[in-house]
Parts: C-alpha cells; structure tokens; sequence
C-alpha cells in the first residue's frame, strides 16, 4: 500500500464511520463504502489482497560521451527483451474469451510497433547522443514529449487521447522496468476468492488473472471504456473501476462486499451491510442457476419456430464450456490454433488429430471448420517464415489475407483440405472460406476440393458418397451485394459481423481514434446483412450469422425477423440468447425487423432495438 501521498476524499461514507487524521496514513476502521465506475456487473464477497506495482526506480541520470554506445546497447537489449515478453503475453491469448483477444490482440500489436522503428525509440536514441542522457530517462522523457503531444491534440475524442497517450507511457513504463531490472507486479499468489484491489491494473495483468481464483477487482484508476475494462467484462470478473481512495482505505485480508453492477465497494462490513451482499450475491447466483437450467431446454420461440444456438471455437481447451452452455454443435471452429505459436506448419496427420478430438467430444453434432483465416492481425510465425514471398502489407485487413492467401499458397489448403476429409466420417462436419469476395474464389477452391478429394479416394481413405458442405464467409460489402451469385457456387453461408461492420464503416475497432464510430446496427451493415440472408433463403440454403450480433440478446429479434434460424456465438453467450429466443414470437420480430429497415437514423435504430429488447426481458 501506499501511504505516503496525500489522503483523496471518500466519495461516499456511511454515517458514524470513521476516518483517518489527514497526513497520518492511519486507515479507517469501520464500515465504509467507497463509489467507483461500475465495470463489470456481478458480485464478490470476500477478503481484499492488495498489490502494487513497484515503480521503477528511474533518477535522472545524465552520461559521459563516451558511454553513449553503451546506452544505445543497453536499449537494444531492453527492446529485445520486452518483445519477447509480448511475445509470451499474445501466446496467452488464445486462453482468453474472444472479446478479450479481440481487445488485447491490437493493444499487444501496437506496442509491438512501438518496438520498432518508431517515434518512441528514435527519439530515445537521439536524446542519449545528442542530449548524453541514460536510456531509461531518455525513454521517459521523450515517451513524455509524445504523450503531451497526443493530449495537445484538438480532438474532440478526449477518452481516445488519453487512451493513446498512456499506451506510448505504458511501453516506456515496460523498457525503463527492463533497464533497471525492476520485477514486474507478481499476480501469481492470490488467494482463492480474493478480491484484487490496487491502484490500478494494465490490459496486460487483466490478461493474467484467472476468472476462477479472483472473486473481483476494484482499482483507484481506470474507466469504463479503457481496454482493462473491456478485458475484465471479458472474463466476466466482478470489477468497480476509479474508486478514489480505495489503497488507503483498506488492509490485506479485510473483508469486502463489492458490486460491480452499482460501482460500489463496502469494506469491513457491518452485519447488516454483509447480510446484503450475501443476498444480492444469492439473487446472482440464483439467475445464473435459471439460466444453467436452460441448458437441456430447446431454443425455441413462442410460436413454436426452432432457433438453432451453436457456439464458436477457438481452441479445443473451450470443448467443456461448449458443452456447459447446451450448444448444439459448432458455427465457426477457428483453425488458426494449429499455425499458432509453432516454428513449423502442421502436416496432415497433426490436424486429423485435432479435428478427430474436436468431432468426437461433440458426440454426433455438427462441426463447421474454417480453414485458416491468416492474415490482419493475426501473427504466425511458421507462416510469416515458412511462407516467401507472402508479407502483410501497408494495410494488413486489405491485404493478401484469408481465402486470397490460401488460393495462392495451394498447398496450404489441400493439406487443410485432405485432413478434414479422412474425418468426415467420424461426425457431422461442413467447411468454410474465410473472406471470400467473388464467385469465382469460391469455383476455383471448388476445384481444389473436389481434386483433393479424388487423390485422398485413391490413397484408400473411405469418403462418405457426399463431400462435407462447402461454405462461405459473408464478411465484406463485395460478398454480401454479390450474395445471389456466390449463392450458386455455395453450399452454405455464415456472416461474420464483426468484419462485415469493419468493412462497411471502414473502422477498425482497435484504432482509439474511430472506435466509437464502430456500429453493427448502422443501417448500412444491416442492409447487407438482409440481402446476403435473403440471397440464401431465396435458394433455400443454410444461413447462420457468426459474429458479435448472434450473442447479443438484444440483436437477436431483428436477426430473426430478417430470416436467420441459426446463431453462432461465445459458450458463454448461449443461455441469455435462449432465454430472450423463448419469449419471443416470430411475427412480433417480423414486424420489428421490417420497422428497424425503415430508419435511417442509427440512433433511431438503438432506440427502436433497446425498446424491443427491454419488452423482452420483461416477459423472459
């Protein structure tokens, strides 16, 4: 804890608690409730582990000319170092829930550009020869020049400002830690059902904390939009966020009540403050328990129309929590685990392996596989080493990425291709193109496919009389307005939101600066989803959506209004989309949907979604 600094204001105290003298470091002894940012709904009850986060220490320090290229080395070595962390940081990735990917995957990547030729380290160098400074204060000092810069900026987005100003800090922060050998804050010794309380936690600590150990979090620092934020709503860790006063208001093993739906933290609570906790915490539990019923309950709507509910994979670690949430097989399994973290690309045999384990735990249900989707953000080694001349290019999402690399690197997709085939009998199994623009991609993999499948025939593997199914991804404007031709040339589609809405609005959700301008209901990404899903419903062909939209429970009712039948979503996400399905009736989304395609107005879009969805939880 730290006592030394001056005492902040309590934002909100019960009568009769008490308070320590100001300047004394004593901490209050009595009930007392503090009030931050709710983050994360849920409740924890439980005693308080606190941590701080050693800061380095950095005095200035100024050198001699002729220890200038033992500065620039020491630099050298603190960048490769610190890369290699990030390194390991994005191998823990594929861990997280997909929103939280999705949050730290660019986070990681910008850092890592800032590890490289940039402004941060180029003027870093420049102050050690020109100004004979130590590389741990030229790191801070011109980290500090970019950051005043960014919050000089006239830009009305303020919150994006002060976001990018603390990434350029938080790198800095990193290279000084490994210029002066300074641990980095250790979460390894947490207890079980502890609540974390410190100052405040980075995106890169969230990504270390186990959902299963922490009953929650409450910091001093941080806002309900910054990437920690979004990382701990992720996990779906109970957390309350930019509570003042907090460090040095409580003591390591105190007891605390914290809600994370009304941002509040009581410590020390009395019992009638503890009774309340234990029942809003029973009420939690008892509306997780309504749901986990839901389990073995079909998604079906009031009018008797079958919704079918299908979670997305990511690595075959998630099979537990698939089963846990009652899917009904897999909408999208993401192949991009086997290329991960490996030095070489997986032959035949080695994903047979993993599609097998995959087919098998789903015991019959249907298992769509993506082939590899490689490209954007997505970093892999034995792909960017393996593979010459293929390299991201100045704009990676419009890039050689998805089924464009795969028809020019062939051999990748016949391998996926001839691994998918010798399971195709151990279950119910489809394939699907990633990013697909034009009919014509979809022919030519075609041809791949059904060559492939001859040269696996005659190699003796038995293959059912009907190939698996072969799909395309709906996640680019040309896909969707070319819907009725690719149509022809597929068996199935699934639309990808995520990258459909990226494309549309030409916002990338990592960039601060555009993020908010992200909008899945912006009537223009809607309108090519209604014609991509008409497209398919005229050739009475399988259409599912598979992006962020399906495991929204408020989104639904326009989905199923539009036509869609089939969702694929998050594990976690299932239950609270059935039970919204289960109090819905077809024709009420119908005439909702076709009011929604009326507007316009995106903000008329929300407010007509929002009004729907809350009548829906009134009758669920």
């Amino acid at each position: 804890m730290k006592t030394e600094k001056p005492e902040r204001a309590i934002q909100a105290r019960p009568e009769g608690a008490s308070r320590a003298p100001p300047g004394t470091g004593a901490k209050p002894r009595g009930e007392q409730t503090i009030r931050g940012i709710p983050v994360s709904a849920g409740l924890a009850i439980g005693p308080v582990y606190d941590t701080t986060d050693t800061p380095a220490e950095t005095p200035r320090r100024a050198i001699a000319e002729s220890g200038v290229d033992a500065e620039r080395h020491r630099l050298t070595e603190a960048v490769a170092l610190s890369r290699r962390q990030l390194g390991k940081l994005k191998g823990r990735l594929s861990v997280l829930p997909e929103e939280a990917q999705e949050e730290l995957a660019p986070l990681l990547d910008a850092y890592v550009l800032m590890l490289g030729n940039s402004r941060l380290l180029r003027g870093a160098r420049k102050r050690i020869e020109a100004e004979l400074l130590a590389a741990e204060t030229a790191v801070m000092d011109e980290a500090e020049a970019i950051a005043a810069a960014i919050l000089a900026n006239k830009d009305d987005d303020k919150a994006g400002l002060k976001r990018r100003a603390d990434e350029v800090r938080e790198i800095a922060r990193r290279l000084v830690r490994n210029l002066t050998a300074t641990p980095f804050r250790s979460l390894k010794d947490i207890p079980q059902g502890a609540i974390l309380v410190a100052e405040e936690i980075t995106p890169a600590d969230a990504a270390l904390l186990d959902p299963a150990r922490i009953a929650g979090v409450a910091t001093e620092e941080g806002g309900a939009d910054g990437h920690t934020a979004i990382m701990l709503r992720a996990l779906g860790i109970p957390a309350v966020l930019g509570a003042q006063g907090l460090t040095e208001s409580v003591e390591r093993g105190e007891q605390a009540v914290l809600d994370g739906g009304a941002g509040t933290i009581v410590l020390r609570p009395g019992p009638e403050a503890l009774a309340t906790g234990r029942e809003a915490l029973a009420g939690y539990a008892r509306q997780r328990q309504k749901l986990a019923k839901l389990r073995r309950l079909p998604a079906v709507t009031t009018d008797g129309e079958e919704v079918e509910l299908q979670a997305n994979l990511e690595i075959p670690a998630e099979l537990p929590l698939i089963h846990q949430a009652g899917a009904q097989g897999i909408g999208l399994l993401r192949t991009e685990f086997l290329f991960m973290n490996r030095e070489d690309l997986p032959d035949e045999d080695a994903q047979v392996e993993a599609y097998t384990e995959v087919l098998e735990s789903m015991g019959g249900d249907p298992v769509t596989i993506r082939v590899l989707d490689w490209g954007g953000e997505k970093d892999m080694q034995a792909l960017a080493e393996g593979i010459d001349p293929v390299h991201a290019g100045a704009n990676p999402a419009l890039g050689l990425r998805g089924l464009r690399l795969l028809l020019k690197r062939p051999e990748l997709l016949e391998v996926q291709f001839a691994a998918i085939l010798r399971v195709a009998e151990k279950g119910k199994v489809r394939i699907l193109l990633p990013l697909v623009t034009t009919p014509g991609e979809v022919k030519q993999a075609r041809e791949i496919y059904e060559r492939v499948a001859r040269r696996v025939r005659r190699r003796g593997v038995h293959l059912p009389d009907r190939l698996p199914e072969l799909g395309v991804m709906i996640e680019t404007p040309g896909a969707a307005l070319a819907a009725d031709a690719i149509a022809l040339e597929a068996d199935f589609f699934a639309i990808g939101t995520n990258d459909l809405a990226m494309y549309t609005l030409a916002v990338d959700r990592g960039e601060a600066e555009v993020a908010h301008l992200y909008d899945p209901l912006h009537p223009a990404v809607l309108r090519l989803v209604q014609f991509a899903t008409e497209a398919a419903l005229r050739l009475r062909m399988p259409v599912s959506v598979c992006g962020e939209m399906a495991g929204n429970p408020r989104l639904v009712p326009l989905l199923l209004g539009l036509g869609i039948r089939c969702l694929s979503m998050n594990a976690s996400a299932i239950p609270r989309v059935k039970q919204a399905i289960r109090a819905l009736d077809i024709a009420d989304c119908a005439r909702f949907a076709r009011r929604v395609m009326e507007q316009s107005d995106p903000a008329r879009i929300h407010e007509l979604v929002i009004g729907f969805a809350d009548g829906v939880v009134e009758r669920a």
